[in-house]
């Protein structure tokens, strides 16, 4: 993963992450907020109703004219104290003596306490305090259970955004890697023709081979010039419209042949052609972009002395050589963009995809037949595009 790629990923990841955990805990904070309200509630209701009981005991044990005797309570967490009218403990199991008298309902870092007054003269209880834990270990409990899920939410949440990025990443780096090896072969592919024109016109200029040379200039220059052409037509062939014009494709299909000529006599290629007149409706231009690559791949991947044999007959184009072939597993990458047959012979890996592009456009057939050593047979039926 190179520096960019790593930053793309970190601002994802923070933007992803920090913004999910954002949301996880304000929607956590809520709960918590709202959960708090009712530990208090349930509380608060618990207190009452014990400090109630209480009060009634109190009351029935000096009805009866006995005093009131203190008893352990049922719920251990509740503790409970009975305060005089001169704010003096007549009996207490509370964890502290300062109490606030004023405050029917408060709560310390500890406790939860409620005082009940009991506004009977006649009996010399005038307090009930109750003091409770439980809404604190309540409140203690609900809090860490909120850290944890947010702790392990954020774990989960960088974890997803982690393979959610590399998801994303992963097409983006495909096509990097595809452009740096597309860069790296339109470097290779213009350098051969360039070097054979540097060192054609230092020839020449020695004045040695000249006919040769002249040969090699015109093969070089029109090879550049079919790298720049088809460069040009796959970066704008999408905002380009079509021109559909009725011609004879026979024409074309020699004008053609005539271009590669040299190119294909460099390489010691020679190429055999049968060609009959078939009129068609189409893009002049796309035409013969379909023709050019199909003849450049064939000249490109034959060996030296190899014969192509091209015909039109009957609306079937056919061209086949006698090359280095391709394998089962390379015919189903070769019409994509930047992918080549072999990495040992030239190529943009954009010839193949020009033709399978414009064959989709006007419904062209395309079909290959091929063997390793023993060459490749690209056939094309243009019916769809015959015109009588």
């Amino acid at each position: 993963m190179n520096k960019n790629e790593k930053k793309a990923l970190f601002s994802f990841l923070a933007i992803y992450v920090g913004s999910s955990v954002f949301f996880l805990t304000m929607s956590l904070y809520i709960y918590y907020n709202k959960e708090l309200k009712t530990v208090d509630k349930q509380c608060s209701m618990e207190m009452i109703s014990v400090a109630h009981q209480l009060r009634g005991d109190i009351l029935n044990a000096y009805t009866n004219g006995t005093s009131y005797i203190p008893h352990e309570l049922p719920n251990k967490l509740l503790k409970f104290a009975l305060v005089d009218y001169d704010n003096n403990l007549i009996f207490s199991q509370l964890s502290t003596k300062d109490i606030l008298f004023k405050r029917e309902l408060y709560e310390t870092q500890k406790s939860i306490f409620h005082i009940l007054e009991l506004k009977k003269q006649e009996i010399p209880i005038k307090y009930i305090i109750i003091e409770t834990k439980q809404g604190t270990l309540d409140k203690v409990e609900l809090k860490n259970m909120i850290l944890l899920i947010i702790i392990v939410g954020a774990i989960i949440i960088t974890f997803v955004g982690y393979l959610l990025s590399n998801l994303l990443l992963r097409p983006v780096r495909e096509k990097i890697s595809h452009m740096d090896r597309f860069i790296k072969d339109s470097a290779h592919e213009l350098n051969t023709p360039i070097s054979v024109l540097r060192t054609s016109v230092s020839m020449l200029k020695k004045g040695k081979n000249e006919e040769k040379m002249l040969r090699y200039i015109n093969s070089s220059t029109k090879q550049i010039s079919e790298a720049y052409n088809d460069l040009h037509f796959a970066v704008f062939d999408d905002i380009q419209d079509s021109l559909n014009v009725s011609f004879d494709l026979k024409e074309l299909c020699h004008e053609s042949i005539d271009f590669f000529e040299d190119i294909a006599l460099v390489k010691k290629v020679s190429i055999e052609s049968k060609i009959d007149s078939l009129n068609i409706f189409m893009d002049k231009n796309k035409a013969q972009k379909l023709i050019n690559n199909l003849i450049s791949n064939a000249i490109k991947y034959s060996k030296k002395g190899g014969v192509i044999n091209i015909s039109l007959k009957d609306s079937v184009f056919t061209i086949e050589d006698h090359g280095i072939g391709i394998s089962q597993e390379e015919q189903e990458l070769i019409f994509k963009r930047y992918e080549r047959g072999t990495n040992n012979e030239g190529g943009l890996g954009i010839g193949l995809d020009i033709v399978n592009n414009i064959s989709k456009e006007y419904d062209i057939s395309v079909k290959l037949e091929s063997k390793l050593n023993s060459g490749s047979t690209f056939i094309l039926n243009l019916n769809n595009v015959h015109q009588a």
